[in-house]
């Protein structure tokens, strides 16, 4: 199936090996539970929750526990705490970046998890679609989130006298970011079914039946890397070479000796501005290392299905873990270049220090004894 938008970001191989299957020469009607039917092939074997897949859930749930804990308070810090004294332009962007890593955090992963758990589909029709096109919004928005933030530093950098515009633009980005990406998601709910294969009790949510033909799929899969990886990781790159190059100018400027340039408060860069260019190149960095060896694996399938035969399970689902990786590394990254965050965190595991001695059942005793009222009405 095209989970996700990628036959191969389904959560389980279960689904590929269903969309694989060759079109039945007739069809059967769909029983009332709105659940398609399908003959099982002659060869065709159910899979079972393996020893790699049973890792990619234990290294998954590790992942959602330190995703979750960490977007929440980077989304916290932001929100209310000292992050608050962000720019007014730069609070939105990091606002919506720690919002769709959570979006990834509580549908990606657990849906994951649970789908590598349970081998077959038991949520029936109506949550199969809803699933895979929440799954694939979510990546959308990650992606595209990426893409403005670069769009937001090029222009910091290029135009540093046009700071008054940037609040009211960067909403209008973040806005079509995330249309974009409802947009994008939209067909899941088209494509995807439950599908039950007759006579073997086996029910799983894919795509078997949507495209007449293997090449439609394909076409499909390849529109979803474009949108998904390539074109944002091609405007990054042109976002982030104009920087360079801009930054390069200036050196060649002042080695030319045009001192004057440099106080006129257009072409050099405040540090903070500087700090907070390198955090969003690192960011996209994450992204980039963390999910390409996985895009390339699925392209990999696209053109020799057999693939999956000659690469161990292991690789299969070692790399779906390690993009997800990219989920929990924003908010590090944002919190070694960011003091505001680390203060919030000191702060919040002070008073839970603090809370927990409160509570402790020495410290109750020790009140309970030095209250004078207690003590009063204990005696009477």
């Amino acid at each position: 199936g095209v989970c996700a938008g990628l036959s191969w970001m389904s959560g389980n191989w279960s689904i590929m090996q269903m969309s694989s299957l060759a079109p039945p020469t007739s069809y059967v009607a769909p029983p009332p539970t709105n659940t398609s039917q399908w003959p099982p092939p002659p060869d065709w074997k159910a899979p079972s929750f393996t020893r790699a897949a049973q890792f990619r859930v234990g290294a998954t749930l590790v992942l959602f526990l330190f995703a979750a804990v960490s977007n929440l308070a980077l989304l916290g810090s932001v929100w209310c705490g000292r992050g608050r004294r962000l720019a007014s332009h730069l609070r939105p962007l990091m606002l919506s970046l720690a919002s769709a890593d959570l979006v990834m955090t509580f549908v990606v992963m657990p849906l994951d998890a649970v789908w590598n758990v349970t081998v077959q589909w038991y949520g029936g029709d109506v949550l199969c679609k809803l699933l895979c096109f929440l799954k694939l919004f979510a990546m959308h928005a990650s992606a595209f989130i990426l893409v403005v933030i670069s769009l937001d530093r090029q222009h910091a950098i290029l135009h540093p006298l046009d700071a008054l515009s940037a609040h009211r633009r960067n909403r209008v980005m973040l806005l079509l970011a995330w249309s974009l990406s409802l947009l994008l998601a939209s067909p899941q709910l088209f494509i995807f079914r439950a599908i039950r294969v007759e006579a073997v009790d086996f029910t799983q949510c894919a795509t078997h039946g949507s495209f007449s033909r293997r090449w439609q799929e394909t076409v499909y899969n390849m529109f979803h890397f474009t949108t998904l990886y390539v074109v944002p990781l091609l405007v990054m790159s042109c976002c982030y070479s104009r920087i360079l190059l801009h930054i390069h100018l200036q050196h060649l400027r002042d080695k030319a000796g045009e001192s004057y340039l440099r106080r006129s408060g257009t072409d050099i860069i405040p540090k903070a501005r500087m700090k907070t260019l390198k955090m969003t190149v690192v960011i996209v960095l994450s992204f980039v290392v963390c999910w390409t060896p996985y895009y390339l694996l699925g392209i990999w399938y696209w053109f020799q299905p057999d693939m999956l035969r000659v690469t161990p399970e292991y690789v299969h689902h070692g790399l779906f873990v390690f993009g997800n990786l990219n989920t929990c590394c924003d908010p590090v990254i944002y919190g070694f270049y960011t003091p505001s965050f680390r203060a919030d965190l000191a702060a919040c595991c002070r008073r839970t220090k603090s809370d927990a001695s409160l509570r402790s059942p020495d410290r109750l005793s020790a009140r309970h004894k030095a209250d004078p009222a207690t003590n009063n009405q204990a005696g009477h």
